[in-house]
């Protein structure tokens, strides 16, 4: 699938401003280090074969967002995301090398960095801290600490806020997390339509105890166990009313 890369108004109009004051030439280097960081994420994608839906550039950094399964494979998903910041490292140690470096492209990689890690939906903090906990809890709940996470960062984050552009920030990603709190319900569902739909032949195993769909996990094949033993699309068959 073709990639588009879309720049966001917010971009645009930063571009404008460093235009004005004089700061276009370290611009286009902060620029560039943003694209590298999503061309990071789309080389992972594009080895493991994943769609790419779009990638949106924004001043603080870029979202690249798919068109995939929820059930990929956590291993994939931890590859692709590792790839935006080592990506942007590199390029940075090539500027540096090249002696095009600055003050100001110095702090901006390293504050990219850092507020890119932060637990913050949907920054790639949040998408590291996702899938560690999917690693060890269910889906929905994995789903639901991420979000709980996500919030307490921001809240904390408003209240040492100490600059007008990290409030603009902020509200861009506090709407981001209203929407995902917002499709919860749908993300789940969808979720649990793809382990009915698809026959995934994951490794790992997990029995269930009761008919317990919320304790299904991401990689793993189940079985439930209620007076006898039921396969998932069983179970869900019947979850979602199915008639063959």
């Amino acid at each position: 699938m073709k990639t588009i890369f879309k720049i966001h108004p917010l971009m645009i109009f930063v571009s404008f401003i460093c235009i004005l004051t004089g700061m276009f030439k370290d611009y286009i280097y902060i620029f560039l280090l943003i694209i590298v960081h999503e061309i990071g994420h789309t080389t992972g994608a594009l080895y493991f074969d994943w769609n790419i839906k779009k990638v949106i550039i924004l001043p603080f950094g870029g979202i690249t967002i798919f068109n995939e399964l929820i059930n990929k494979s956590l291993f994939e998903e931890f590859v692709i995301l590792a790839l935006g910041p080592l990506f942007q490292i590199l390029f940075y140690f090539i500027l540096c090398y090249l002696n095009l470096d600055n003050d100001l492209i110095r702090e901006y990689h390293y504050g990219l960095l850092l507020f890119n890690m932060m637990p913050i939906i949907p920054l790639d903090g949040s998408k590291l801290v996702n899938i560690m906990l999917n690693r060890f809890f269910n889906f929905k709940l994995s789903y639901t600490l991420t979000i709980i996470i996500s919030l307490i960062t921001i809240i904390l984050e408003l209240i040492y806020m100490k600059s007008l552009v990290l409030l603009l920030i902020l509200f861009f990603l506090i709407v981001k997390n209203i929407k995902d709190i917002r499709d919860f319900k749908y993300v789940f569902n969808k979720f649990l339509f793809e382990h009915y739909y698809y026959d995934f032949y994951y490794k790992k195993f997990k029995i269930i105890k009761g008919i317990r769909v919320e304790k299904m996990k991401k990689n793993y094949r189940h079985l439930f166990y209620k007076n006898g033993y039921y396969t998932q699309k069983e179970i869900l068959k019947n979850y979602f009313g199915f008639e063959y």
